[in-house]
């Protein structure tokens, strides 16, 4: 695989940046990311990683689009209110790179299917809303040995953590419990906020550039305009990386 002209006109900007070039251009091209989850998160995830030139997209979602998920919900408008997110962020993923592959699962993550949905990703995504799927997202990356981007708002607030498997806490590890369902608020900013954090952080794992975000939880407070790191470590008695050595 090779970059075209198309490909260096279009990504010149990324391109010329210093670390970048043409060959974290073409690792983009050449990788496979799995966006679970076409809310609040999903919805900047999938517009900024095709607009990028990631070469292959499967989004996963199995719910249809509500009036009361377009306050942030972005790839969803008025005139998609009862289709399947999976249908309407196709048709507009599809159109902001004609060059990128993207595939469209309607269906709900489990152990039955989650290890096939990620077979072939270099990258897993999680713009859920619940930590039944996440957990099973994080298992699933651990399994692969693909990192796993988690990203999470509530109201103002927004978190996001990278987990390299063999090298960083898991998810578990981080949230050995999960929290109880709930339908909670949310200002129509803050997932877009996260999921371009979450979009950027996925580019930088893909390409080998920039610094990655290894044992911390990244937290953005929209109501004061402020960014704090948490440390996390590595849970030795973790029931889903515990016996995961680092990669040889």
């Amino acid at each position: 695989m090779s970059l075209s002209e198309y490909d260096r006109l279009r990504y010149q900007r990324q391109i010329m940046m210093p670390g970048f070039g043409e060959q974290a251009q073409l690792r983009l091209k050449s990788a496979t990311a799995l966006i679970a989850g076409l809310g609040g998160l999903g919805s900047p995830l999938a517009l900024y990683l095709a607009a990028a030139g990631v070469g292959h997209l499967k989004l996963v979602d199995m719910d249809d689009v509500e009036l009361s998920n377009l306050n942030r919900q972005v790839l969803h408008w008025d005139e998609d209110v009862g289709k399947a997110k999976v249908t309407s962020a196709l048709q507009k993923v599809k159109k902001i790179n004609l060059t990128t592959r993207v595939e469209g699962f309607n269906l709900s993550i489990d152990e039955t299917n989650v290890f096939d949905l990620t077979k072939d990703c270099d990258i897993i995504l999680d713009a859920m809303d619940n930590f039944a799927a996440r957990y099973t997202l994080n298992t699933a990356a651990i399994l692969h040995r693909v990192p796993f981007i988690h990203g999470a708002v509530y109201g103002y607030e927004g978190r996001m953590a990278s987990v390299v498997p063999g090298e960083t806490a898991c998810l578990e590890c981080i949230y050995p419990h999960a929290p109880p369902r709930e339908v909670f608020p949310v200002l129509s900013t803050t997932p877009g906020v996260i999921g371009l954090l979450q979009a950027t952080e996925a580019i930088k794992l893909l390409t080998g550039t920039g610094v990655v975000l290894e044992n911390e939880i990244l937290i953005y407070d929209g109501e004061t305009m402020s960014f704090d790191k948490v440390r996390v470590s590595r849970n030795p008695q973790c029931n889903s990386c515990a016996a995961l050595g680092p990669e040889s």
